[in-house]
C-alpha cells in the first residue's frame, strides 16, 4: 500500500513538473532583440540606442543582435531576416526607409517594432521614437550665447529633417536669450556620418568669424579644436576628447524608452505608440552635461541663468518650443 502511494506521489510530481517547467522556462527566457542601423555603432545617435540595449544585455534581460552600416536598399531585407529569426523586438531608424519598414511591420504582426521615425505610430505593432532633446539643446544654446566673443555662432547639421531642425532651433533660441546680438551661420552636409565634410563646413564658418560651433555632427569639434575655437556637443558628451574645446553638450539617454519597450514586450502589452516624450528631461531621457573642464570658465551669471531655466523646465514652468522648420542663417 505504501509503495503504491509513493508511486502515485511520484506520478503526481512528474505531472506537476510537466505543467510548471515550460512556464518556468518561459519566465526565465531572455527577450530576443535585434537592431538595424544605417551608420556605425559609434555614430552619436545610434550609439545612444546601442548603449541602452547593451546595458539590458549586461543585466541578462535580452539576447541582442545588431547590424551596422546597412544601406537603405538593403534595410528591408535585414529587417525581414531578423523578424523571421524569431526576434520579439526589432529596433532601428526608418527615416529614409519609412515605407519599407512599415511594410515589414505589417507582414509580421506578432513582432514588436520600435523605430526612429518622423511619422506616426502604426497599429498594432509599429512604435516610433525620436531624440526629443530640445530642452537641453536650449540650455546649451544659453551657454553658447554667453561664451561667444564675436557674437557669431556656426551650426553644422546632417540633414534638415525635423529631428535635427528642432534641436538647432532650440539651441538658437537659447543663445538669443542670453545674447540678443548673436548671429548664426547654418549649414547641412547631407550625410549622417561624414566627419571630413562636417569639418570643412565648420572651417568655412570659423573663417567668417564664428567663435562657437554647434557640433550636430562628428568633425565639427575637430575643426574648432584646430582653430582654437569653442564647440557645443549634441547627443553625446565628447568633452573628455576635447577638454579645451567642448563647453557643454545636450545629452540623449535612450534607456527610458528602451526599458519601457522591453517591459511591454515581456508583459505581452507592446502596442503602437509615440515614445518621443520619453526622451524629455522629466523622464530622464535627456540632460545638459556637466560643464566639467569649463565649470570655472563659463561666466557665473550665465551658469545661474541656465540653472534657473533648467529648474523651470523640470517644474513644468517653462516649455521649449518644438520648431521642426529648417533653421536659416542670420549672419550678414
Amino acid at each position: 500500500m505504501a509503495s503504491l502511494l509513493k508511486r502515485r506521489q511520484l506520478v503526481a510530481l512528474a505531472a506537476a513538473l510537466t505543467v510548471t517547467l515550460p512556464g518556468l522556462a518561459l519566465a526565465q527566457a531572455k527577450t530576443k532583440v535585434a537592431a538595424v542601423y544605417t551608420v556605425p555603432f559609434e555614430q552619436q545617435w545610434v550609439s545612444r540606442i546601442h548603449k541602452a540595449l547593451k546595458a539590458a544585455e549586461a543585466r541578462g534581460e535580452i539576447e541582442y543582435k545588431a547590424t551596422e552600416n546597412v544601406s537603405n536598399a538593403d534595410y528591408e531585407r535585414v529587417m525581414r531576416e531578423y523578424a523571421t529569426a524569431g526576434n520579439q523586438l526589432v529596433i532601428g531608424e526608418a527615416f529614409a526607409v519609412e515605407a519599407a519598414a512599415r511594410k515589414v511591420a505589417k507582414d509580421f504582426p506578432k513582432v514588436s517594432f520600435l523605430m526612429g521615425s518622423s511619422g506616426k505610430a502604426q497599429a498594432p505593432n509599429f512604435s516610433v521614437f525620436d531624440n526629443y532633446i530640445q530642452e537641453p539643446a536650449y540650455l546649451s544654446g544659453m551657454v553658447a550665447g554667453g561664451m561667444t566673443k564675436s557674437n557669431k555662432i556656426g551650426l553644422v547639421g546632417g540633414f534638415p529633417i525635423p529631428e535635427v531642425n528642432r534641436l538647432m532651433n532650440a539651441f538658437m533660441a537659447g543663445a538669443k536669450e542670453t545674447n540678443p546680438k548673436v548671429e548664426f551661420s547654418v549649414s547641412f552636409i547631407n550625410s549622417w556620418f561624414d566627419p571630413p565634410k562636417a569639418k570643412e563646413a565648420a572651417f568655412a564658418m570659423i573663417d567668417k568669424g564664428a567663435d562657437v560651433m554647434y557640433a550636430e555632427r562628428f568633425g565639427v569639434s575637430d575643426a574648432a579644436k584646430e582653430k582654437g575655437k569653442l564647440a557645443i556637443g549634441n547627443v553625446i558628451n565628447t568633452q573628455d576628447k576635447y577638454p579645451d574645446t567642448v563647453v557643454a553638450s545636450a545629452l540623449w539617454h535612450m534607456e527610458p524608452s528602451i526599458d519601457r519597450a522591453l517591459k511591454l514586450v515581456k508583459d505581452g502589452k507592446f502596442a503602437a505608440e509615440d515614445y518621443g516624450p520619453y526622451s524629455m528631461m522629466k523622464h530622464k531621457g535627456s540632460e545638459l552635461a556637466p560643464l566639467g573642464t569649463f565649470e570655472k570658465k563659463v561666466p557665473a551669471d550665465i551658469v545661474a541663468k541656465v540653472k534657473a531655466k533648467e529648474k523651470a523646465i523640470l517644474d513644468g514652468k517653462f516649455s521649449v518650443k518644438v520648431d521642426d522648420g529648417q533653421p536659416k542663417s542670420t549672419a550678414k
